[in-house]
């Protein structure tokens, strides 16, 4: 059985719009995006470097799809995205040139269920914010690998939106990086429990 990690960079207040770059999602107006960069350091670079490590497979949403495909395909085929295997949610595109590219349509949910169960590489969400939203609601997120920056934005899409089940997760790693970003992974731990102080 496959898991299914979601890897996200968000703010303080929720948000994982646009954070690599100003153009990268403008989508509702959106003007903050590259609110990453001014904290990637070393640190930051070494921790995506494990957590790229082992092998993986990806599952995107078209919009993640688009982008990463513009880019990663000239990083020749010994990179790891281009080594992976790419499942990208869509009901628009059933093909691409992009090497190892596996389109899903209908039932996006079911068909990743079965996915789940297969053998093979666990199989990691990068960006994809409206996908995240149908793996949340569907209860299909195993990990949480998530990179909390020191900023607040006030809105852009947020990584806990509509759809969100309730739930609780397991504390696995969390450390800082020198420029205050905490680096944190989850693993789903069952039902949300509740109770009252007496």
């Amino acid at each position: 059985m496959r898991k299914i990690i979601v890897l996200t960079f968000v703010s303080l207040d929720g948000v994982m719009q646009g954070p690599g770059g100003p153009t990268e999602d403008t989508s509702g107006d959106f003007t903050h995006g590259g609110w990453t960069v001014p904290y990637f350091d070393d640190f930051m670079g070494q921790t995506m470097g494990e957590q790229m490590g082992e092998p993986f497979d990806l599952l995107l949403g078209r919009k993640t799809f688009e982008i990463f495909a513009a880019h990663w395909p000239q990083h020749g085929p010994e990179n790891p995205i281009n080594q992976a295997t790419k499942y990208v949610a869509s009901n628009t595109i059933t093909e691409h040139e992009w090497r190892d590219s596996v389109f899903l349509n209908g039932d996006v949910a079911g068909e990743i269920a079965k996915l789940k169960q297969e053998d093979g590489p666990d199989l990691q969400v990068h960006g994809s914010s409206d996908l995240i939203q149908t793996l949340l609601e569907h209860d299909l997120v195993d990990e949480l690998w998530l990179k909390i920056y020191p900023v607040t934005l006030g809105d852009g899409k947020r990584l806990f939106a509509e759809g969100t089940v309730p739930g609780s997760f397991e504390l696995l790693e969390c450390k800082p990086s020198p420029g205050g970003v905490i680096v944190a992974s989850y693993r789903r731990a069952g039902e949300l429990q509740t109770g009252t102080f007496s």
